[in-house]
C-alpha cells in the first residue's frame, strides 16, 4: 500500500459529521450545515489554528466532492417548468444579472479591487438551486407561482453560470473560440448520449435488469449514474472545457431520463447519501482550509468588502426578480429576490477558479465567499418569512 497518510481526512470526515449533528441537538440554530462546514475547515486549516492541511487524499476526495455538488444541482433541474413566459423571463433576468454584475465589476475594477469585471459577474450569477428548494417547500410555495418562477431562475441561473465560467474562464488550454466550438461538440455528443441513455430504458429487456438489480448489492442505477458522471467530466477534460460543466450536464442528463421515478423512488435518495453523505462536506470544509480569513481580518480595506459584494449579490440576482413584479406582487417578488441572491457554492467554486487563472486574489475570493455565507444564513430566513405571511396574495403564472 503506498505510503499515504489519512489524518488529514479523518478530521474532515469528522467535521462533516459534527457540523449537521450539532445543528440538529440545537434546532434553535437555524444555520444550514454547508456554513458551519466552511467555518470549521477556515478554524482548523493553515489560516486558522494550522491542525490540518490539504494533502493528495484531500484533494482527491474533494474534487469528487465538487463533480459530485454540480452532478446533483444539474440533477434538480427541472426542464418541464422551463416553458412560455416562466422561461422568458428567467432568461432575460439572467440577461439583466451578467449586465448588472459586468457594470459592479467594472466599478470595484477601477478602484483596484478585482481582476475581471466579468469573472465578477459570473460569479455572482448563480442561485443555490438545492438551498432555495426547501425553502419553497417550508412555505409551501414550491408548486406555486412564486416556486415557479424562482426555481426556473435558478435553473437557468445555474446552466448559464457554469457554461460561461467553462467557456470564457477555462484553466485548461485553448482561446474562447476554440472552446465555443468544443462546447458544441460536446453538447452534440451529449445530446446522443441522453437519446441512447433513454433509449436503453425503455427497451423492456434491459428496463427489466434495472428494476431486478437496482436494489441489490450491484446497486445498477447508482452505478451507471456514477459512470456517466465521470464519462462527462472526462470528456469535458479532453474536449478543453472545464470537468463542472461535465458534471452539471451529466445530472441534468439523469434528471432529464429519471422522469418517471416509480418504479426505483430511491435512487435519487442513494445518489444524495453519497453526494451529501461524504464527497460534498468534504469539499466546504476543504473549502474553508484554504480562506485567508486572518489576512482578511488583518487588512481593513480587504474586510469592507464583505458587505459590499454582498450587497453586490443582492443587486445582481434580486433586482432581475422584479422582472415577475405585475405577476406575482410586490411581497412575494421581494421574496424571490432575496432567494435568487442566496448563492454560496457556485461562489466557492467559481472563486477557486479565479485564484488558479490568476484573475482573483485570495483576499478577494475570501471575501466573495464569505459574503456567499452571509447571504445563506440571511436570505432564506427573510424569504421564508415574506412568504409565509397570511395575507399574502399570489396570482396564478402565465405560461404560455
Amino acid at each position: 500500500m503506498p505510503d499515504v497518510e489519512f489524518t488529514n481526512l479523518f478530521a474532515v470526515a469528522l467535521i462533516a459529521l459534527l457540523a449537521p449533528l450539532l445543528l440538529g441537538l440545537a434546532p434553535a440554530l437555524r444555520v444550514p450545515a454547508v456554513v458551519l462546514e466552511i467555518v470549521a475547515g477556515i478554524v482548523i486549516g493553515p489560516y486558522g489554528l494550522g491542525l490540518v492541511e490539504v494533502d493528495l487524499p484531500l484533494q482527491i476526495v474533494s474534487l469528487l466532492g465538487l463533480g459530485f455538488l454540480l452532478f446533483l444541482a444539474g440533477l434538480e433541474i427541472d426542464v418541464h417548468r422551463l416553458r412560455g413566459q416562466v422561461l422568458r423571463l428567467a432568461v432575460l433576468g439572467y440577461v439583466v444579472t451578467l449586465a448588472l454584475g459586468t457594470t459592479t465589476g467594472f466599478g470595484l475594477s477601477a478602484i483596484g479591487w478585482v481582476q475581471s469585471p466579468l469573472l465578477l459577474a459570473v460569479t455572482l450569477s448563480a442561485t443555490s438551486l438545492g438551498l432555495v428548494v426547501p425553502v419553497l417547500k417550508d412555505a409551501g410555495k414550491a408548486d406555486g407561482a412564486v416556486g415557479q418562477f424562482t426555481i426556473a431562475a435558478a435553473s437557468v441561473a445555474d446552466f448559464a453560470a457554469v457554461l460561461v465560467l467553462s467557456l470564457v474562464f477555462s484553466t485548461e488550454g485553448g482561446s474562447t473560440g476554440e472552446r465555443v466550438v468544443m462546447v458544441g461538440l460536446f453538447a452534440v455528443l451529449v445530446v446522443v448520449t441522453g437519446v441512447v441513455v433513454a433509449s436503453a430504458g425503455r427497451s423492456r429487456r434491459i428496463g427489466g435488469v434495472l428494476v431486478r438489480l437496482q436494489d441489490t448489492t450491484a446497486e445498477i442505477r447508482v452505478r451507471a449514474a456514477v459512470v456517466l458522471l465521470v464519462a462527462f467530466v472526462a470528456l469535458a477534460e479532453q474536449f478543453g472545457l472545464e470537468t463542472i460543466l461535465g458534471a452539471f450536464l451529466a445530472g441534468a442528463v439523469v434528471g432529464l431520463v429519471d422522469r418517471d421515478a416509480t418504479s426505483h423512488p430511491r435512487f435519487r435518495l442513494k445518489l444524495e447519501a453519497i453526494g451529501y453523505g461524504f464527497l460534498i462536506p468534504v469539499f466546504f470544509v476543504t473549502s474553508g482550509l484554504g480562506l485567508d480569513l486572518a489576512g482578511l481580518v488583518d487588512d481593513p480595506s480587504a474586510l469592507a468588502r464583505v458587505p459590499l459584494f454582498l450587497a453586490a449579490l443582492l443587486v445582481v440576482r434580486g433586482v432581475p426578480a422584479y422582472l415577475a413584479l405585475r405577476t406575482l406582487g410586490p411581497r412575494p417578488t421581494t421574496a424571490v429576490a432575496v432567494l435568487q441572491a442566496t448563492s454560496l457554492p457556485f461562489v466557492v467554486t467559481a472563486t477557486q477558479i479565479g485564484i488558479e487563472t490568476g484573475l482573483m486574489a485570495p483576499i478577494t475570493a475570501a471575501a466573495l465567499v464569505c459574503a456567499g455565507l452571509l447571504s445563506v444564513l440571511l436570505f432564506p430566513a427573510l424569504a421564508l418569512v415574506l412568504l409565509k405571511q397570511p395575507a399574502l396574495e399570489e396570482t396564478t403564472a402565465r405560461t404560455a
